[in-house]
């Protein structure tokens, strides 16, 4: 199994998760584990050590995972570390264990602090050196995160005008109740808005005269740090970042594999621009959009999802597939379709040659592997007693 997926490296795209409700995913299992558990605890101890000493009071996060115990924003700097430490771990568990090089890959991508983890892998920074800054920011952002909640803002039926929204953000701001804007462009009919006290709830109330008619708002439950919006300047979070980032890491180094990055999107990380890129990370929307079509014009066959339970990506990737198949299916040159398809599917080289439309009919044929299942499935046979 292991040589079935250093076979799929050349054409592969390792893509990390970032914070969410739960963050414990199968890292227990893991850790747990006689061959995973020694690096995993290497991880967890180190993460566990910096994350302490940044915020000035005991972070375990081995006893954490070792209790299943999950974080939560009360917790937020032990989340933001586990979620770091876990997918570095498991990136070493390839290489240690299974002798799979993640730089033998063709692309990767991250989001929120999956583009972190990246840079990580991709030899840009150090972990030790990587984990400090947002760790120190973590107990901020979680203040303000008392404050804000998330709203899912969608279309069932066309595109979303994004400058519409972004007016109607600014405009709700303007009112002087809280910020509003947008953190992530999830699709071209799909974007997550965070707001601050009821800003939410006013967006959702004017927008049904204001937008077209097929927008809807789906307001979360929870409470979520405000990170990728403008509402953590108000902590100075995006300057205290900027001058952690300047003096962090020795050396330039472009990230290999190639980065699809969720701040510019587009792979356009070099030698040089990688703090640059990091600290418009902490007020920028994330394009969750771009690093897919990234992903599918750059030939990539399969998609490896790193870190604890991975959901935003594997289910971006899921509803396109789900709509080319049923597009497909509703059209009168379905043959023709699936032909094109499948011509992309053996030609990788034609598929980087066509418009990111054309490429997207693409996304039904690629092989999605979750990490932390793949290395429990296929863990060492000396781990067994």
């Amino acid at each position: 199994m292991a040589e079935h997926l250093i076979d799929r490296l050349h054409d592969s795209c390792f893509v990390f998760r970032g914070y969410n409700i739960t963050n414990l995913g199968k890292t227990p299992q893991l850790l747990e584990n006689r061959a995973y558990g020694p690096i995993m605890e290497r991880y967890l101890k180190q993460a566990s050590d910096i994350a302490s000493e940044e915020v000035g009071q005991e972070i375990n996060l081995i006893a954490r995972v070792r209790a299943k115990q999950e974080t939560n924003l009360n917790s937020f700097p032990d989340a933001v570390a586990l979620v770091l430490a876990s997918e570095v771990a498991q990136i070493a568990m390839l290489r240690e264990c299974h002798g799979i090089e993640y730089q033998a890959s063709r692309l990767a991508a991250g989001y929120s602090l999956g583009e972190v983890s990246a840079n990580i892998c991709g030899g840009v920074l150090a972990f030790s050196d990587a984990l400090r800054v947002p760790v120190s920011l973590a107990i901020d952002s979680a203040e303000l995160g008392k404050n804000t909640k998330m709203g899912v803002v969608f279309s069932r039926t066309g595109q979303i005008d994004i400058e519409s929204i972004m007016r109607l953000c600014v405009e709700i701001t303007l009112e002087g109740r809280g910020v509003i804007a947008i953190s992530a462009h999830l699709s071209p009919n799909s974007l997550l808005l965070l707001g601050e006290h009821e800003t939410i709830d006013r967006f959702s109330s004017i927008q049904k005269r204001r937008l077209a008619a097929d927008i809807h708002v789906r307001k979360n439950r929870h409470c979520w740090p405000p990170l990728h919006t403008p509402i953590v300047r108000q902590r100075s979070i995006t300057d205290r970042a900027a001058t952690r980032l300047q003096n962090i890491g020795g050396k330039l180094a472009t990230p290999n594999p190639p980065i699809a990055s969720l701040v510019t999107g587009k792979i356009d990380y070099n030698d040089f621009n990688a703090r640059e890129i990091l600290n418009d990370w902490t007020d920028h929307p994330q394009q969750v959009w771009s690093a897919v079509c990234n992903t599918l014009s750059s030939g990539v066959r399969t998609v490896i999802h790193v870190g604890p339970e991975p959901n935003l990506f594997p289910a971006t990737y899921k509803r396109l597939a789900d709509n080319v198949v049923g597009q497909g299916r509703s059209g009168p040159a379905t043959s023709i379709g699936q032909r094109l398809v499948k011509g992309m599917i053996d030609r990788p080289w034609l598929a980087a040659l066509l418009p990111t439309e054309v490429a997207l009919l693409r996304a039904p044929s690629l092989t999605h592997i979750i990490l932390e299942d793949w290395l429990l499935e296929n863990a060492p046979t000396q781990q067994s007693s």
